[in-house]
């Protein structure tokens, strides 16, 4: 079935807004307005911590069996189901229940958020964009999530600071309990709408082009150790892992102006919202240079910036001390790290993986590449308090160094694997 371009605009614009509004329940709530969800939920950092580290494991075992229940079934049916029943998670979530609830419920998140959403958004995209189109496909959804991201939280922030006209020190509890249950309920109404807009939007997306397979129990294992046997897999999880563990470390780069440099605390703030603010550019920016210069040879570019700036802030002491200079290497890091974001999963493609087995690819890549969720914050915390001041950071982007380094040899011999591959292929 022919797509007009306004109907293949409207089905990337679908799948930007059901990538990021899935994520606004278990992330931006805790996210943007933590003091207050812990306020009134009556909660420590630390039960909050244990809650979303249910959501984390959870998830981790859900990457790798939602990937075959995207090639089994219909995608809109995954994407718009997972996404109401985030809603219904949304309306749990609003009653404020105790510790246990909160637990229970981010566990739920990391169900409907991860095995019915996740493969079947990147098999999707992979569709969308075609043979010759992967890195605008994956630049698109990346770049549009994160200027998303950007929008909402500014307007669930302006809409919070608005909401205490005399401010948030002189409201009480109650006040505070009900603007916090309205910006829950605005999150869950724009989960459900994007989940209705998602279910017309992708009708007509039959089995057949979503690469969708009706399988035997058998013929289903047999799919799953026909993945695992393949080298390009391993290698896209390698670079997914690396590029995924600077991801993660960015969020100590305000910490790292602070205390390493003693830099003032809001223009540390600064620094970071303006490396955030590359995603949407960088995504989409190295996504297209990847489908004109090839995917993994972009991501290895990515890979060589991270090296260049890792080492930058490893080993130069003091010398890159200054605000202006540490702003610079940050808008480094963030091209890189945001662009590999827009290029990674393009590789699914440049590998030559069958569409029909994306889902269950996409679940092997996911279940090693977002492991950086489970250890890279109690790691950089460990390094950080070991060594206080700035040493404890050039262990930190020491680390960083070394999983950069593995990341582009990765998506080098990914490049000459896939090379070869499509030299044999005659192609």
């Amino acid at each position: 079935m022919q797509r007009s371009k306004w109907q293949r605009a409207l089905i990337i614009l679908s799948l930007i807004l059901a990538g990021e509004a899935i994520f606004t329940l278990p992330y931006h709530v805790t996210r943007f307005f933590r003091p207050t969800f812990l306020e009134v939920f009556d909660l420590s950092a630390t039960e909050l911590g244990v809650a979303q580290s249910a959501y984390g494991f959870i998830a981790m075992a859900a990457y790798f069996f939602g990937g075959p229940l995207a090639d089994r079934f219909e995608p809109r049916k995954l994407l718009a189901g997972s996404l109401w029943a985030t809603s219904l998670g949304g309306l749990y979530l609003a009653t404020f229940p105790d510790v246990t609830g909160v637990t229970l419920i981010w566990g739920f998140f990391g169900l409907t958020n991860i095995l019915l959403f996740w493969a079947a958004l990147i098999k999707v995209t992979r569709a969308w964009g075609g043979e010759r189109q992967q890195g605008l496909a994956y630049g698109l959804l990346d770049g549009g999530r994160g200027l998303l991201a950007a929008i909402l939280a500014s307007a669930g922030v302006f809409a919070f600071s608005v909401a205490f006209p005399l401010g948030y020190d002189a409201a009480t509890l109650d006040q505070k309990a009900a603007v916090l249950r309205e910006v829950i309920y605005g999150y869950t109404g724009v989960t459900a709408a994007v989940g209705v807009l998602v279910w017309f939007t992708l009708r007509g997306l039959d089995d057949q082009q979503a690469g969708a397979q009706r399988l035997t129990l058998s013929e289903f294992v047999a799919q799953i150790k026909s993945v695992i046997q393949l080298k390009v897999v391993w290698l896209q999880a390698t670079v997914l892992v690396c590029a995924y563990t600077s991801y993660k470390a960015f969020d100590q780069y305000a910490l790292f102006a602070v205390r390493g440099h003693g830099i003032d605390e809001i223009d540390a703030a600064q620094i970071v919202a303006a490396g955030a603010w590359t995603r949407p550019i960088a995504a989409l920016a190295l996504g297209l240079l990847g489908d004109r210069f090839g995917i993994s040879r972009m991501a290895t570019v990515c890979f060589v910036l991270l090296i260049i700036s890792h080492s930058l802030f490893a080993f130069t002491g003091n010398a890159l001390g200054t605000l202006s200079m540490i702003m610079l290497n940050t808008l480094v890091t963030g091209i890189a790290i945001f662009g590999l974001r827009g290029l990674y999963f393009g590789l699914l493609e440049e590998g030559q993986i069958p569409l029909a087995i994306t889902g269950t690819a996409v679940g092997l890549v996911s279940v090693i590449g977002y492991t950086p969720d489970v250890f890279i914050a109690a790691v950089a915390g460990y390094l950080i308090d070991q060594s206080p001041g700035l040493s404890g950071f050039q262990h930190l982007f020491t680390l960083l160094l070394g999983f950069s380094v593995i990341g582009a040899v990765a998506a080098i011999l990914f490049d000459r694997h896939a090379a070869a591959n499509a030299a044999a292929a005659g192609r």
